[in-house]
């Protein structure tokens, strides 16, 4: 019992955290003057292009610590503004990052995705990679398989993540892309209490807590980069 406690404590005190976390990049997206050509690198043969997706109510700028990381590794960074805050349909969304890759000519990607992007993510590869243009998808903290949660909130952006929506379904049934995709997860997710463990992907669970706050973890970070690499091999 000590034991049960001690962890539920840690789990609400990390809760606390995440959600000042999210704040504090909501009001950097919202206040700060951010350029995506400050993520962009030239052409490198050696360094795979990549995309990045955020999550429900997140604008690009949300993902700045990922986007820092890629580019110091090298990597061009690409970002999607036309997804604003991400609070279009899975469908509609993946369309828009379809839009980009085409229009921008990006080939032989990887996506690195926050939570809903993970299943827009998964949707590209099953729907929008005919030309084996993205060579997969890296998805922190996504909920796969839904969120019992989304019950508490009706509201139609929040309803996707509700086990049996139909497009958690579709996406479910789409199980050959799943070798093709990192999911990367922790001991506790406020927002996903069943976990983010994809069946036939390469699942990689870490010891952090929260939705947001991973983001700028560094174990997570470490993760995202050796999950680039597994899928460029």
């Amino acid at each position: 019992m000590p034991r049960r406690l001690a962890e539920a404590g840690t789990n609400l005190a990390a809760w606390a955290q995440d959600y000042a976390y999210a704040l504090r990049w909501q009001a950097a997206g919202f206040l700060g003057r951010w350029d995506p050509a400050h993520y962009r690198a030239p052409a490198d043969p050696e360094r795979t292009p990549v995309v990045l997706i955020p999550g429900i109510y997140e604008s690009w700028t949300f993902l700045l610590p990922v986007a820092g990381l890629l580019r110091e590794h090298g990597h061009d960074v690409h970002v999607v503004e036309d997804l604003k805050f991400n609070t279009g349909t899975i469908q509609e969304m993946a369309e828009l990052v379809d839009a980009h890759l085409r229009t921008a000519g990006v080939e032989r990607c990887v996506l690195v995705a926050h939570s809903k992007g993970g299943l827009i993510g998964k949707h590209l590869l099953a729907h929008h990679n005919g030309g084996a243009g993205i060579h997969g998808l890296v998805a922190v903290n996504t909920p796969f398989s839904g969120s019992e949660l989304a019950r508490l909130l009706p509201l139609s952006t929040i309803r996707v993540f509700l086990p049996h929506s139909p497009e958690l379904t579709a996406l479910t049934t789409q199980q050959a892309v799943n070798r093709d995709i990192v999911s990367i997860y922790g001991r506790f997710d406020p927002h996903i209490p069943g976990g983010s463990r994809l069946e036939g992907a390469h699942n990689v669970q870490l010891g952090t807590r929260g939705h947001f706050l991973p983001l700028n973890d560094p174990r997570v970070h470490r993760a995202i980069l050796d999950g680039i690499r597994t899928l460029t091999r």
